[in-house]
């Protein structure tokens, strides 16, 4: 049998691609996968675009491979405790090379370069949206994910680079720091411009997307945030204007149902993450980039609730101190921690478990009305407003308590009458505590904010009788160290003072 020598058979190929590849229909393709020239031709691509920022969120809440980095917002507060020894609790030990700050800090800023992607693409967009008003909409989406990217940001790591376009060139990557205040300026003006152009609601489709109530409401909570930290009267009652504006919400009669897998984005929530199970398998183990079926989805309770994917790490337990603060017949002390054993029943009470038995389909509440009556009173009490009308704002939230089932006296309304307003800020911040303990790091984000206001001394804070080697040091703890792959691989980037 005859054989083709490859000497000569090369050759011949050299020739054949002389020949064809000249053609101007053999070069004019199209691409046999997804391109991004290709994509961006439908109102589904841009929709499936904005998704794809939501996506991200997943990468904050899931069991992220046996290394959940919730202990980064649930660990440094007074409300949540570990046996364990873990840096974000303990403070002295904490170190720019903790994984946890390195996945934190690369979600937010992977989840802000997709929204700019988006919103690069909805600008370049020509006749290809005929839904009315469904721009607008995926543009306030994509505003509004990267305000809440950039409030965490401030809120956490305070100079970090701000990034308002693609990243196409190597001197985009390496940004320097933001000036001081920058991040939250910024998040406060993607959540105003989000604001003016997300829909009332969606369909049932939809449902957890964002709304103008949601880019209201962190309008707000922002511009609290802001004049907590800058003493700033004119952020006050900017934030009760944004509150005004919320619509159509209200405060669940049990409060229980804000942690129940089966009520989900009901009337008090505001914004949740919207835990999922894929259509596949929800392997914990591969992120939600791997693909659609496989990829996970969920959110992740384990640590609260002892789980064997734990596999012997210390669980996260209600600190003595936040036992203490509740009064032993309120009806939200059940709901949040097992008095005896101070285990947090906070969603794991009422869970739903994905495919996997390790992931949950329990929505983390980012944002309900509950807060937004609270920040509210706060917002009034500071900017000198009527101390009775904070106090019917605080009394709104005592009275849904008492009203769950059992049926309680707990806990009382407090006194409309009261003229001291040092007091009625203690009220505030002490029903904030129990209202919101183990939840999206609200405790450890309010006393960050009161100390640099002056009202408390968080070297001074008794952060738990739990322990004994909590070492914080401020202002340096206000903030996390920067991570290290983006010092190293960053220049420009300074790390935060004393890391």
């Amino acid at each position: 049998m005859k054989t083709i020598s490859k000497h000569i058979l090369l050759p011949l190929f050299a020739i054949l691609l002389l020949t064809t590849s000249c053609k101007e229909e053999n070069i004019d393709l199209v691409p046999l996968s997804i391109t991004e020239a290709s994509y961006y031709k439908e109102e589904i691509d841009f929709d499936r675009s904005v998704l794809g920022i939501y996506s991200k969120l997943t990468d904050l809440y899931w069991f992220n491979v046996n290394e959940p980095i919730h202990g980064f917002w649930l660990l440094p507060g007074d409300d949540i405790t570990t046996i364990g020894t873990e840096a974000f609790e303990i403070f002295g030990t904490l170190q720019s090379a903790d994984s946890k700050i390195n996945n934190y800090y690369r979600t937010c800023y992977q989840l802000i370069n997709r929204a700019n992607i988006t919103l690069e693409k909805i600008d370049e967009e020509k006749g290809i949206y005929v839904t009315p008003n469904l721009k607008d909409h995926h543009r306030g989406e994509a505003l509004f994910l990267r305000g809440l990217m950039y409030f965490n940001l401030s809120n956490y790591f305070g100079t970090s680079p701000l990034i308002l376009k693609r990243v196409q060139s190597t001197e985009e990557i390496t940004q320097p720091n933001a000036t001081e205040g920058s991040l939250l300026d910024q998040a406060i003006s993607d959540f105003q411009a989000a604001a003016a152009l997300l829909p009332a609601g969606w369909d049932n489709a939809n449902r957890g997307r964002a709304t103008v109530n949601s880019a209201n409401g962190y309008l707000g909570k922002a511009l609290v945030y802001r004049a907590s930290m800058k003493k700033v009267d004119a952020d006050y009652l900017s934030a009760i204007a944004a509150f005004d504006k919320i619509k159509g919400v209200s405060l669940m009669p049990d409060f229980a149902s804000n942690f129940n897998a089966e009520e989900e984005n009901n009337a008090e929530s505001l914004f949740e993450f919207q835990a999922s199970q894929p259509g596949g398998w929800d392997n914990v183990w591969l992120n939600n980039d791997f693909n659609n079926n496989d990829g996970a989805m969920s959110a992740y309770w384990g640590f609260y609730e002892n789980h064997w994917s734990l596999f012997g790490a210390a669980p996260y337990l209600g600190s003595k101190k936040l036992l203490a603060a509740f009064d032993p017949a309120d009806p939200r002390l059940p709901v949040t921690m097992d008095a005896t054993t101070r285990a947090i029943t906070k969603y794991v009470a009422k869970d739903i478990k994905s495919s996997s038995g390790v992931g949950s389909l329990n929505n983390p509440r980012l944002l309900r009305y509950a807060d937004i009556l609270l920040l509210k009173a706060e917002a009034i009490i500071m900017s000198n407003g009527k101390l009775a009308d904070a106090v019917q704002l605080i009394n709104q939230v005592r009275s849904r308590a008492r009203k769950m089932k059992p049926n309680g006296v707990v806990p009382m309304d407090y006194a409309t009458t009261q003229t001291d307003k040092n007091t009625v800020m203690e009220w505030v911040a002490n029903e904030r505590f129990i209202e919101f303990a183990g939840e999206e790091g609200f405790r450890w984000l309010d006393l960050r904010r009161w100390h640099m206001n002056g009202r408390i001394d968080l070297s001074k804070w008794n952060f738990s009788s739990d322990r004994s080697d909590v070492k914080i040091s401020v202002p340096k703890n206000l903030y996390y160290p920067i991570p290290l792959n983006e010092v190293d691989l960053n220049p420009n980037v300074k790390q935060n003072p004393g890391y």
